[in-house]
């Protein structure tokens, strides 16, 4: 009954990480989509590049909920369906890794999503919250000193693990952090050989305009 339990809960957990709300947000709010601007990200990072920060922000605290938000619960009513104190932080690391998977592929936006930092944040504040609050202060600190968002997550990704086995003891929560955290730097490849060659964009720096489409089906529908 557990495992069911367990399982139940990821694909719960998966479908709610699937909610892309940089582009859910945009649309709102009647911007551009997120992918077809900057780096073609659907994150709060890229969103701040249309110029808007109310959308950047509702994007980073939404992505950072559905993150957050099936952990905690987890965690809350883990004994009311059954679960004791182990499968319970057990089923809350797995729940997390679930979300954060919906973040990287969201089954309702073709599996195509963004790189996951704020859901990543969101999962280690709801299995942890000071483990949460080291790594997202750590994150602050290199993104405040360098300006590169992206250097700060692969920092934090990277040092994430190490906090949680220096200051946990090694569980199944110690390997689902691990595994999110080397999503998140695959996920970041790209930025990876931009900060190399010095042309990776800074927080705040707003994205080149989106060239026209000159498509003939563009140029048909003009008509």
């Amino acid at each position: 009954m557990t495992l069911l339990w367990t399982l139940a809960l990821m694909v719960a957990a998966y479908l709610i990480g699937s909610l892309s709300f940089a582009v859910i947000v945009s649309r709102l709010m009647g911007l551009d989509d997120p992918r077809a601007y900057g780096s073609g990200n659907p994150g709060a990072t890229n969103v701040l590049r249309s110029g808007n920060k109310k959308a950047a922000a509702l994007t980073l605290l939404f992505d950072a909920l559905k993150g957050l938000v099936p952990v905690a619960l987890v965690g809350a009513f883990g004994d009311r369906l059954g679960l004791g104190p182990d499968a319970t932080d057990n089923a809350a690391a797995l729940v997390g890794l679930a979300a954060f998977l919906g973040h990287l592929w969201p089954v309702f936006f073709g599996f195509k999503g963004g790189k996951g930092v704020a859901t990543a944040a969101g999962v280690l504040l709801g299995f942890h919250p000071l483990l949460g609050l080291i790594t997202l202060l750590l994150w602050l600190l290199v993104a405040y000193t360098t300006r590169y968002s992206s250097l700060a997550a692969l920092i934090a990704a990277g040092l994430a693990p190490l906090i949680q086995v220096i200051g946990w003891d090694p569980s199944l929560a110690t390997l689902a952090l691990a595994v999110m955290s080397a999503l998140l730097i695959a996920r970041h490849r790209a930025n990876i050989d931009k900060l190399l060659r010095g042309q990776e964009s800074r927080i705040g720096q707003k994205a080149a305009p989106t060239p026209p489409d000159t498509t003939p089906a563009r140029k048909a529908r003009k008509k």
